[in-house]
């Protein structure tokens, strides 16, 4: 793979994804087919400016330079296009439910996130409930959060 290439995977993986170790871009960029090693993913972090933040789970992760609030929302309209089946409101509540065994790790993609309005989330297998911060109605929240699956259901297949 090409120095440019896999710099930019990188670049979409450390965006999309919680990624805290180089071994774990390793990983991740191997499940998506790249043959790459660690010294080029050390190399790769060094020149692009990968730096260590810390997400709101407390975990460190890794960002490219300038990342900012829009590129963690973005990160959490990419975990639910991937992982998320259906949005509503019900009662002072947002529910999300996922494909068996998907809602951890979406609930972990929206936690990081820190999505302005959500004050936090609980998974179980299949289903998230999400509590939405004071000022933020449910319904509203549960709107914004299903744009993003009319948003992959509209893009060509």
């Amino acid at each position: 793979m090409s120095n440019p290439v896999r710099q930019q995977a990188i670049l979409r993986l450390v965006r999309d994804r919680a990624i805290s170790t180089q071994a774990e871009l390793v990983d991740a960029l191997r499940e998506e087919g790249h043959d790459v090693v660690q010294t080029t993913i050390s190399r790769d972090v060094h020149d692009l400016g990968l730096r260590k933040v810390r997400a709101p789970s407390g975990r460190l992760v890794y960002a490219a330079p300038g990342s900012d609030d829009a590129d963690r929302l973005r990160a959490i309209g990419v975990a639910m296009r991937r992982y998320a089946t259906r949005v509503e409101h019900a009662g002072p509540l947002v529910v999300v439910t996922t494909p068996s065994g998907y809602a951890s790790a979406l609930a972990q993609a929206i936690d990081e996130g820190a999505h302005p309005g959500i004050a936090g989330t609980i998974a179980g297998d299949n289903t998230i409930f999400l509590a939405p911060r004071e000022g933020t109605s449910a319904p509203a929240l549960a709107a914004e959060l299903a744009e993003h699956l009319s948003l992959a259901a509209s893009r060509p297949g």
